[in-house]
């Protein structure tokens, strides 16, 4: 974090015009996170397909394999932590050897318990963990904020 890079990273992150006013090349920190962002996506891609053994738009792009596993773990564990996720992780997989007995009726299940987080723990349980005791296990000097 007080590496060139570091302190590149973090004021373009706060503010793009100011960082290149202080003589930050903004168009090169961009450039090498789209890069790296886009190198571990396609290392991701690639292990997820090697475990499908398949390509195809389905495999890709299913709804109840992939796109509400992930939004359900992150609104479950805790969203803007890092711990968050691994939580959620851990829950989801719990939950799901829990309910496999009812088969694709688990589904409708994970989404009521999202919901009834999402009404009564929005920031999820890590966050909500987080507020009342104060505990991290991964501290960061910063947060990561949504704005």
């Amino acid at each position: 974090m007080r590496s060139r890079q570091g302190l590149a990273l973090t004021a373009v992150r706060d503010s793009v015009t100011a960082a290149g006013s202080l003589g930050v090349n903004t168009y090169r920190i961009k450039l090498m996170i789209y890069v790296a962002t886009a190198a571990f996506t396609a290392l991701i891609g690639a292990l997820l397909f090697l475990q499908k053994l398949r390509i195809s738009p389905d495999a890709a792009f299913s709804l109840q394999d992939w796109t509400a596993v992930v939004i359900f773990i992150v609104i479950i564990g805790g969203i803007c932590t890092l711990e968050g996720p691994i939580i959620g992780t851990l829950l989801y997989f719990v939950l799901r050897g829990a309910l496999a007995e009812y088969g694709t009726l688990y589904m409708i299940l994970l989404g009521a318990v999202a919901v009834g987080m999402m009404l009564w723990a929005p920031k999820g349980i890590w966050g909500t963990v987080q507020d009342k005791l104060g505990w991290q296990l991964l501290p960061m000097r910063r947060r990561l904020i949504v704005h």
